[in-house]
């Protein structure tokens, strides 16, 4: 277990975004990142993903074509990783995981080690090391841009989107940076968990 309490996050020093509006603002500010890091926090086990072929896949327990499909987007995923990295735009991204794996969690793991394979930063971390952070509930699904913006992402109940809000008090963004790159540091790299834990799991049922 981390000894590392989480900042506090109080809803009201941000600002509340509509879905479309903390996609658009999100996209406009992570494309003019130049030489500059961010972060992402995913701590839910269970997301309601729309638009996504190969999520669809899963809901009609089709495994076979959601390996198809994320295999169709390595090209892509190489070519932003590089894209990326040509900006000095590095963006890490914290998966914390709860065993056993929800089918979800089983889904987006087959993704994420694609995306590490293709040039992304990407860790995992066990519930248990963030317990101490979470006596009063889970930890936020956060994305922190550049040192600059943090988004509390959120969700409704079933996990599907619900907009976001957008905090820029530097001294509460950089408590949160302070934060992530210590989960980071103590995570583990998505490849060698899905090779341990991932790998021989048999494939997951609808969800």
């Amino acid at each position: 277990m981390l000894d590392l309490p989480a900042p506090e996050l109080p809803d009201e020093m941000g600002k509340w975004l509509t879905r479309e509006d903390y996609k658009r603002d999100f996209r406009e500010r992570r494309a003019a990142i130049r030489d500059g890091e961010s972060w992402k926090l995913e701590r839910l086990q269970h997301f309601e993903e729309t638009n996504d072929d190969s999520r669809e896949a899963l809901r009609q327990g089709d495994w076979p074509a959601v390996l198809r499909l994320f295999q169709a987007e390595r090209d892509a995923l190489v070519r932003r990783a590089r894209d990326e990295a040509a900006r000095g735009a590095v963006f890490h991204r914290i998966r914390v995981v709860e065993e056993p794996l929800t089918p979800y969690v089983q889904w987006e793991l087959h993704w994420l080690r694609l995306s590490a394979e293709c040039g992304h930063s990407i860790r995992v971390l066990p519930a248990v090391a963030v317990a101490a952070a979470e006596g009063d509930g889970l930890l936020p699904e956060l994305n922190l841009l550049d040192g600059r913006v943090l988004y509390r992402v959120l969700y409704t109940d079933a996990g599907q989107p619900d907009g976001a809000i957008c905090f820029s008090d530097p001294s509460l963004v950089g408590a949160w940076l302070e934060y992530l790159r210590e989960l980071y540091a103590a995570a583990e790299g998505v490849q060698a968990y899905f090779a341990r834990a991932v790998a021989d799991l048999p494939p997951p049922p609808a969800a």
